[in-house]
């Protein structure tokens, strides 16, 4: 799925897969400080999002077609846009500094940059 000099033969050596587990654990150690309250609301949101972005990376991956594949990168990209909404509303409910939430988005823009160049390869 990526265009990588190394041979991949996991998902786990796609960079984009790396870089969304990592912000799933990101996002698990930053909803810890979320009010209690928000334990089903936006934390549960935000990790159940979060994991699906990496999750739906690895189902792709291991997808035969292509037009398979795309299906579950969109799922992934979607997840990423439930997480864009998510950390501005967390944000202006004070759950998040400023610090926390540009490091988050950053990344966030990164791995939805790295899905939709992968989208275009198979689907130019």
């Amino acid at each position: 799925m990526e265009n990588n000099k190394e041979k991949i033969v996991s998902y786990k050596d796609l960079i984009m897969w790396c870089k969304a587990k990592d912000l799933a654990v990101c996002i698990y150690k930053i909803t810890e400080k979320f009010p209690r309250e928000e334990i089903y609301g936006l934390t549960n949101q935000l990790r159940r999002a979060a994991v699906s972005i990496a999750s739906n990376i690895a189902e792709g991956f291991r997808r035969k077609f292509p037009k398979e594949k795309c299906q579950f990168l969109r799922m992934a990209y979607g997840s990423a846009a439930e997480i864009d909404t998510q950390l501005i509303i967390a944000k202006e409910l004070g759950y998040l500094n400023e610090g926390e939430y540009v490091k988050i988005i950053m990344s966030l823009e990164e791995i939805m940059k790295m899905i939709n160049v992968v989208l275009l390869k198979l689907y130019p």
